[in-house]
């Protein structure tokens, strides 16, 4: 028997996030509105120029805070046009749909490492080093969701009710306290950023494994279990048992007929010692 093939389920997002529902009715009211000569995979290439705009107002604020405001903007163009691209695609059927799959989400850890450049152009030196533990934490969650995805076929990328969409927001919240406020404030949080953050990961991996491992074992107690239905005689095809075909081919009469002919599928178990019978018109005696 062939293994059946999997469905690609990459563009079915698996769970949500506490903005998911507000999120989602804002996606079905724009989706009519954008312009047909706005195809899906221009949407989504819109993170590329979005990304180097976003490292430099992050290397502009370092001399002037005000920057930040255009980072914010370019931070939430970059939501719209990653919520947009998928659901475009949906509604005109454009396909794309393993396309957009690799090309949206590598452009997503584009967009991340983008942000955290931007930041780190803005810290003084001797804080950039815990700067990039934070990149290499942030990144593990995305690698996360992959490899889940190609074990589970479940793509999931909210977890506890934060998505990208709250992390979007987080960070916009963070710029607007750092024009206020002063870089003094986030230098001195990045360390308990990188504490939870680490701690946030590693629950989420125990759960991931957890829930790989019981898939696993899973698929090895009925691979077990239809070892021991072969070792027992219970495999069944086409509705009939083969323990069954050995019983009735051995107490099935020889003389049984079928259609005005005697059966020759079908042949008698005979008894030790028993003779076989013989055929009447070759016998030499006188016919009756």
């Amino acid at each position: 028997m062939q293994p059946t093939k999997t469905i690609f389920a990459g563009d079915k997002k698996v769970g949500g996030s506490l903005l998911t529902p507000l999120e989602s009715r804002l996606v079905r009211w724009a989706v009519p509105k954008v312009p047909d000569f706005i195809r899906t995979y221009h949407l989504t290439l819109c993170t590329i120029p979005i990304s180097f705009f976003i490292v430099l107002f992050g290397f502009l604020a370092r001399y002037d805070a005000a920057w930040l405001w255009g980072m914010s903007f370019m931070i939430f163009m970059q939501w719209v046009t990653d919520g947009l691209d998928g659901a475009v695609g949906r509604a005109r059927e454009e396909g794309f749909i393993k396309w957009g799959y690799y090309m949206d989400h590598f452009l997503d850890y584009i967009f991340l490492c983008s942000i955290l450049i931007g930041y780190m152009l803005m810290l003084p030196d001797n804080f950039k080093y815990i700067h990039f533990f934070v990149l290499a934490v942030f990144g593990a969650f995305m690698v996360n969701s992959y490899l889940s995805f190609a074990a589970t076929n479940e793509f999931r990328i909210a977890h506890l009710g934060i998505g990208p969409t709250e992390i979007r927001l987080v960070f916009i919240i963070i710029n607007t306290l750092l024009i206020f406020f002063g870089r003094t404030h986030m230098v001195g949080a990045l360390p308990y950023v990188l504490v939870l953050s680490s701690l946030g990961l590693c629950y989420l991996v125990f759960k991931t494994s957890k829930q790989i491992w019981d898939i696993d074992m899973q698929v090895l107690a009925e691979k077990s279990r239809s070892v021991r239905e072969v070792k027992n005689g219970k495999i069944w095809e086409n509705g009939i048992s083969t323990s069954s075909v050995a019983r009735t081919a051995a107490y099935t009469p020889a003389s049984r007929q079928t259609s005005g002919r005697v059966s020759q599928n079908i042949t008698p178990a005979l008894a030790p010692n028993t003779p076989a019978p013989t055929d009447r018109s070759r016998s030499s005696g006188p016919r009756p």
